[in-house]
């Protein structure tokens, strides 16, 4: 059989064994898609059918949390934890607390964690969890008695040597807190270890929110670097307005010299042709949890449009920043058409593969999220490290630890791309590099 119609038929496989779940079909296709000079090269990882193992996780739990609101009421939402692979480490993924999670957004996401984690060489596998639980306009009493019934059953499953959840959306130190509460009561130890994402004065990074903005804004520069050229003096796109977006701008604005005109929100879209204000920025999104639109009532030269498109805005740079598939084909032309010479993902998965596509082919450097938004779990690999060693770091050390790591996580994607005949092909390069390490792990462990 042919390599092109191994690969066809491995993601088939995929599709008929897990119906229903479009953005792990996705997440599979991206990956595979890159990987035919790879299995070329090494018939042994056919004929171990490393592939196969990959896309079916380890272990998949799935359990009833069941909790009580402020009035007495019962709900139950569903948990979830998905082991996807721990060849190179212990499960390493977040927990995310949102309405829309599934099954197979779990699973999408446990995938990309895989080879994420994978290509920045820190010794830990990948794993995602969550529930479709919203903690939004919910008390604190309710979120920690959802958290501690969460907890209750996944405990089994983690550890500091096993599987060790982090933060995602929906989900920060306060949850990390109220569920490291409880794991505590239950098994008796205290093992900090087992949790990132913590509060910095019982065990937290000092980088952790910044971590993943900061970590996309470093890896751009590198891209913009082998153009021979920087962020400085560049009109750049943020989406979304969160910890990635904010961060992401602090850095590109502050230290890199570049100026972002537009970020938004669920609602729509602010532009400041004079650069977007970052306090302002933080202290509506992260002091007050408001409205992007808020932005323009104190900013004259600022306008917002409600339920408007920022990919429509002439930029040089894109980062999209906010959520899976946000950014379409149509989108992507726009982008091109406007100038725009780099994109990098924030996000998880937040181009359509018809956007990436049109990137690819009209030369735009594109780099995924698998790569430019590793930041966040590379701080939690940092974390982890500290806890281990009962070590405080200081921010600053931990920020020029995350350069360093984001550099080379940069550098094994560019040599993998140009050694597997894509030079500068981020694609190829972040999917080639996370997949062959693991690979060789699995061939190295036998049938595990």
């Amino acid at each position: 059989m042919d390599t092109k119609t191994n690969i066809e038929n491995i993601c088939e496989g995929v599709v008929a064994r897990n119906a229903g779940e479009p953005e792990f079909h996705q997440a599979v296709r991206e990956v595979v898609g890159s990987l035919a000079p790879v299995l070329e090269k090494h018939p042994e990882f056919v004929e171990a059918k490393i592939v196969e193992r990959l896309c079916e996780p380890d272990r998949q739990i799935m359990f009833r949390v069941p909790w009580q609101d402020d009035e007495g009421e019962v709900h139950v939402n569903r948990g979830f934890r998905i082991e996807f692979s721990n060849a190179l480490g212990p499960y390493k993924g977040g927990l995310r607390f949102h309405s829309s999670v599934y099954l197979g957004i779990v699973k999408f996401l446990g995938f990309e964690q895989v080879f994420k984690n994978s290509i920045m060489d820190l010794g830990i596998g990948g794993g995602k969890g969550g529930s479709d639980f919203n903690p939004k306009g919910r008390s604190d009493t309710e979120v920690m008695r959802f958290c501690q019934s969460f907890m209750t059953e996944l405990y089994r499953h983690i550890g500091e040597n096993t599987d060790v959840p982090a933060g995602d959306a929906g989900v920060g130190p306060r949850e990390i807190g109220y569920m490291f509460g409880q794991y505590k009561r239950i098994t008796n130890k205290y093992e900090t270890g087992t949790f990132t994402g913590k509060e910095v004065n019982w065990g937290g990074s000092p980088v952790r929110f910044e971590a993943t903005g900061y970590g996309c804004a470093y890896f751009m520069q590198e891209v913009l670097g082998t153009l021979d050229d920087s962020f400085e003096d560049k009109t750049c796109l943020v989406s979304g307005s969160g910890n990635v977006a904010i961060y992401a701008i602090e850095k590109i604005q502050e230290e890199f010299g570049g100026k972002v005109v537009a970020c938004s929100d669920s609602g729509g879209v602010v532009y400041d042709e004079n650069g977007l204000d970052l306090e302002t920025l933080k202290h509506i999104k992260l002091e007050e949890g408001s409205r992007i639109s808020e932005y323009a009532d104190t900013h004259e030269h600022a306008r917002y449009e409600d339920g408007g498109n920022i990919w429509e805005i002439p930029c040089d740079v894109a980062l999209p920043c906010a959520t899976q598939n946000e950014l379409e084909e149509d989108d992507a032309e726009k982008l091109i058409k406007n100038g725009c010479t780099a994109v990098g993902e924030g996000a998880n998965m937040p181009c359509t593969p018809e956007a990436v596509h049109a990137f690819v082919d009209a030369g735009v450097s594109y780099a995924p999220g698998k790569a430019a938004n590793a930041g966040g779990v590379a701080v939690s690999a940092l974390e982890m490290q500290q806890n281990a060693g009962r070590q405080s770091w200081s921010f600053e050390y931990t920020d020029d630890q995350l350069k360093e790591i984001m550099k080379n996580i940069h550098e094994r994607c560019r040599e993998a791309a140009e050694e597997y005949g894509t030079p500068g092909n981020y694609l190829n390069g972040a999917n080639i590099a996370g997949f062959t390490k693991v690979a060789h792990a699995l061939i190295a462990q036998g049938l595990t």
